[in-house]
């Protein structure tokens, strides 16, 4: 593909043009739906992952560096990490629940712990939004810390700091 086309495409997001969304699908929507394939391995999650791709490009379209990444591979990790998440969510609603009753590994000694503050997403969203959104990133969305880094246009040594703050947050809620 021309650099020109690319430039084009990318003046068009910068103004939030609509035309931009029409070329990114004529020129890359084949690729991206090869690589979010491959991730599923299943036609109807790949197309959802495709469309979920171009609305996460929309919605983002302003956070694109051309001198971070080449547009494509913006683009690339946008639809990979979508079809990841797709994938993922996907078999989380078939895999078997663990019986819990029947292992010990999940006995936890209650004394330490304030029972009154077992739902973590509940807690996770009384933080700070700055640790929110790492600890979101890292523990329900399945990031890598490097990953949350690009994804969330912070500096990996400011996620890991993030990460450890919130953290002992939680923990100041768990531990008597």
């Amino acid at each position: 593909m021309s650099t020109s086309i690319e430039q084009n495409i990318v003046e068009l997001l910068k103004k939030e043009d609509k035309a931009a969304i029409n070329l990114l699908y004529k020129y890359y929507s084949d690729s991206l739906y090869g690589v979010i394939l491959k991730v599923t391995n299943d036609e109807e999650l790949a197309q959802d992952a495709l469309q979920e791709t171009f609305v996460k490009v929309w919605k983002n379209a302003k956070k694109y560096d051309p001198k971070k990444a080449k547009l494509f591979t913006w683009l690339y990790r946008i639809a990979r990490n979508t079809a990841i998440d797709k994938l993922r969510s996907f078999n989380n609603r078939f895999e078997k629940e663990v019986q819990i009753d029947q292992s010990n590994v999940y006995i936890l000694p209650t004394a330490s712990l304030n029972q009154d503050v077992l739902d973590l997403k509940e807690h996770v969203g009384r933080l700070d939004e700055k640790y929110q959104i790492v600890l979101k990133a890292l523990f329900f969305e399945g990031m890598t810390q490097q990953e949350a880094s690009e994804e969330l246009d912070i500096p990996l040594g400011t996620i890991k700091s993030r990460l450890k703050i919130g953290l002992r947050e939680l923990k100041k809620l768990y531990v008597h």
